[in-house]
């Protein structure tokens, strides 16, 4: 059907006036101008811009007027919206001090700068006939209105139907105030010598733990703040306050993910001479993402823009690991504790919340093994915990660095709560009573990952690991390879039980040429449980001769339980190598028979089954951490304690079905 240029005009100049009469004083004139929508067959041609302009002029016609924008910024939030900002404002303004100084007052402004509302004309495409959906205008007198998240805050806060939020726990987490602060933050906390033996013979107890000669660097945090008792600063690893950082560190310190920071950490090689170094304009014109702060872009970021900058507002240290040029070092500890009767303002009334950040940085021709763990301490139950974490890792050119990152907060969940009772029985509550009075179950936890491969063949090796009971955790891996032979490789496992909510995404770029990246996800996932791994690899245009691999796996052990796998690709260069896939499933019934048949009882053939999957990932951890095959405290036998403890009971227990077999 052929539809006529003039009447489309003329109807969308109709409607246009139309809305502008029922808000007259807000609005003020503009002439009518050319939109993408002649691209595709819709708007009006240039000699009818002309003559709708030559009429204006010579008042014929009534000109089409120009909303006052900034009027209508806030006119689509929803009243869980404006609880969303608030929440986040209530943490963000918990206390005024900055810590980081020019750190904090960048991300600060990041932050408080609101997106302008206006018309930009793009004149990417000027003479070129082809349209790209890339390309989005409003119609002439149109209110212009700000991307969903950015109504009140110029990075974009959660939405509940927000791409990046859409399967997490955004109610419980809007629902649970964490505006509290950990009394003291900024400074080191004082141990005695009785508080010393104590929390290092729990750190041992909980596998957080290297001794002296084993390591070169053990950096210890105890509800946010530095412990120098428990502690060993070398000149490669060390805590810093805001007066330490250098102008380097600043500048690596101030970037923010997801685009937000637009300017490459190096320059990409493209073509003999020239370099690229802007992130927005990357495959451009016809395949570039734009500016961080459109709708098509937010729907394609992790959502941790918000919360880095949240972290650079309220961190009150630095856990500092820098390699030299040349060094290959001992591994290094960054271990983050958490006491549940910890020195909390605020914490009768309202949850607390900490920011632990860390940054490292390796030479070229260097090498490092970084471990992250975030343990439990003892204490009794108290406040609601909201841990907002940021990690900032920089790879220079021929360097290696392996990346161990586990998260063993939030204790243990409830098992056997897929039982569907809820009555009591001989005066025991039932496990999913029991579960809803977990004080863990309203903790959060956040990490945000940022790697930047800047070297040629630098290679990035990591293995994220989030088993803990934490009632919502959100792990977000963003790994950039921006030299020639740069490398990638993510290992990620999530053990999800009782009434949990977690999360975990990640994001592969590859921007330079002749990179490569591998991925290998597992879940598993029990109870009442939901958990995502959403898992995005893209290709630029720049990137060909890329070869990428990626696969998640998951194991549902409970008919109640979810899992929302969602791996994807975008590629833009035509000479890469690429594939992805998940699948998810019970536990094998052939690989039980095999067991079965060789005297291995059910439920010990179910274990060694659950073990094998996770094995795979556990191993890749760094061999100082993992600890003898017997000792009782090894990450092998808390994987195995925490997987026995979400085995189903009953009926389900000793069975393993085909209902959820892969094919």
């Amino acid at each position: 059907m052929k539809v006529n240029n003039s009447v489309l005009s003329a109807f969308f100049a109709l409607i246009a006036v139309k809305e502008a009469s029922s808000f007259a004083p807000l609005f003020k004139p503009a002439t009518f101008h050319h939109t993408s929508l002649r691209a595709i067959g819709l708007g009006p041609s240039e000699e009818e811009v002309a003559a709708s302009e030559s009429k204006i002029e010579e008042g014929e016609i009534e000109p089409i007027v120009e909303p006052d924008h900034e009027s209508f910024r806030e006119s689509r939030l929803s009243d869980f919206d404006k609880k969303c900002d608030e929440w986040y404002g209530n943490i963000l303004k918990s206390n005024d001090s900055s810590f980081l100084g020019k750190v904090s007052e960048d991300a600060l402004r990041a932050i408080n700068t609101l997106v302008k509302l206006e018309r930009v004309e793009d004149k990417t495409l000027e003479g070129d006939e082809d349209w790209t959906p890339y390309k989005i205008e409003t119609l002439p007198g149109s209110p212009i209105l700000p991307s969903y998240g950015l109504e009140q805050y110029g990075l974009p806060t959660p939405r509940r139907n927000a791409e990046a939020w859409r399967q997490f726990d955004v109610t419980g987490l809007i629902g649970t105030d964490y505006s509290g602060i950990s009394a003291g933050t900024g400074s080191d906390i004082a141990l005695d010598e009785a508080q010393v033996e104590q929390y290092t013979k729990a750190l041992k107890l909980q596998g957080a733990w290297l001794e002296d000669d084993e390591c070169d660097g053990r950096l210890v945090y105890v509800n946010g703040k530095f412990a120098p008792s428990l502690s060993i600063i070398t000149d490669k690893a060390s805590n810093l306050a805001g007066d330490d950082l250098t102008d380097e560190m600043v500048e690596y310190m101030t970037r923010l993910p997801d685009g937000f920071t637009d300017r490459l950490a190096a320059d990409v090689p493209s073509g003999e001479t020239d370099f690229l170094t802007s992130m927005k304009s990357l495959s451009g014109p016809h395949h570039n993402v734009g500016e961080p702060t459109t709708q098509f872009s937010i729907n394609n970021q992790q959502g941790t823009a918000c919360f880095v900058a949240l972290n650079s507002v309220r961190a009150g240290s630095v856990a500092s690991v820098n390699v030299p040029e040349g060094i290959e070092c001992k591994p290094i500890l960054v271990v983050n504790a958490i006491t549940s009767d910890g020195d909390f303002e605020g914490s009768e009334e309202k949850g607390v919340s900490m920011h632990p950040r860390t940054l490292a940085t390796v030479g070229d021709n260097s090498s490092l093994s970084l471990i992250q763990a975030y343990v439990d301490l003892e204490g009794k139950d108290s406040s609601a915990k909201f841990v907002n974490g940021c990690t900032q890792i920089f790879v220079g050119a021929e360097a290696k660095v392996k990346h161990s990152y586990l998260e063993e907060t939030g204790g243990l969940v409830t098992g056997g709560v897929e039982a569907g009772s809820n009555e009591e029985e001989d005066g025991v509550e039932p496990p999913r009573v029991v579960e809803s009075k977990r004080s863990a179950l309203k903790d959060t936890h956040f990490e945000c990952v940022d790697v930047h491969v800047t070297g040629d063949n630098g290679s990035y090796e990591g293995t994220i690991m989030g088993i803990g009971g934490n009632g919502r955790s959100r792990i977000a891996v963003s790994t950039t390879l921006l030299r020639p032979g740069s490398h990638a490789g993510i290992n990620g496992f999530s053990l999800c039980g009782g009434a949990q909510r977690t999360d975990m995404r990640t994001n592969i770029h590859h921007i330079a040429q002749g990179t490569t990246s591998k991925q290998s996800q597992k879940n598993m996932v029990a109870g009442r449980a939901t958990t995502t791994f959403k898992g995005r690899i893209r290709v630029e245009q720049s990137a060909q001769q890329t070869d990428s691999e990626q696969l998640a796996r998951t194991i549902l052990m409970s008919d109640k339980a979810r899992v929302n796998a969602i791996p994807s690709l975008e590629i833009i260069a035509d000479d890469v190598t690429c594939t992805h896939g998940a699948t998810v499933s019970d536990l094998s019934e052939e690989e039980l028979f095999y067991l079965r048949s060789r005297g291995v009882d059910r439920g010990t053939a179910r274990n060694i089954l659950m073990y094998g999957f996770v094995d795979e990932i556990s191993s890749c951890v760094d061999k100082s951490i993992q600890g003898g095959k017997d000792d009782p405290i090894s990450l092998r036998n808390r994987v195995i304690k925490r997987l026995e403890n979400v085995v189903p009971k009953g009926e389900r227990q000793n069975f393993v079905g085909d209902e959820f077999q892969s094919v």
